[in-house]
């Protein structure tokens, strides 16, 4: 279920259907929730080293389940991999990282990680008093991960 939040407007509150009044402790316990919110997009809330995220919970590449991915460190940045292709997307941005090699000749090769850009939308999140608000990313950017997102998508996978 999601709910529009009392006074704060744009902003929906996560309840996760787990029993307890704390939803973050819920949260914090499952680790990942996979939500509607404002009755339009899926997301995913994770907490990891003591935050919570929230992302579209299908990947940009090909639409893996992101709630069983593992999350990673790459390159000093906390990312989540993409259980189907293995995927990195940042957890703060949502920037896709890949290893470039430098000098393909060279041995032994020396790889970088690198950016692809902002692939997957990311939402905000905020705390109050042990309740979770999601803040939808509303910008009007096309994000790789929108498509996911859309009716054709959601119907062609609920059939």
């Amino acid at each position: 279920l999601s709910h529009k939040g009392e006074g704060l407007h744009g902003i929906s509150l996560i309840r996760p259907c787990f029993t307890g009044d704390n939803i973050k402790q819920d949260i914090v316990k499952a680790r990942r929730v996979t939500k509607m919110v404002n009755g339009y997009r899926d997301i995913l809330v994770l907490y990891h080293q003591g935050q919570l995220h929230a992302m579209d919970p299908r990947c940009y590449h090909s639409g893996g389940a992101l709630q069983y991915g593992d999350i990673e460190e790459f390159n000093g940045r906390l990312c989540i991999v993409c259980p189907w292709h293995k995927y990195k997307i940042t957890l703060a941005e949502g920037e896709g990282l890949y290893q470039a090699v430098e000098d393909p000749s060279a041995k032994p090769l020396i790889t970088h990680w690198r950016s692809k850009g902002v692939k997957q939308r990311i939402h905000k999140v905020t705390e109050v008093n042990g309740n979770v608000y999601v803040t939808l990313n509303d910008s009007r950017e096309a994000i790789e991960s929108d498509v996911y997102q859309t009716e054709r998508y959601l119907l062609l996978n609920t059939t």
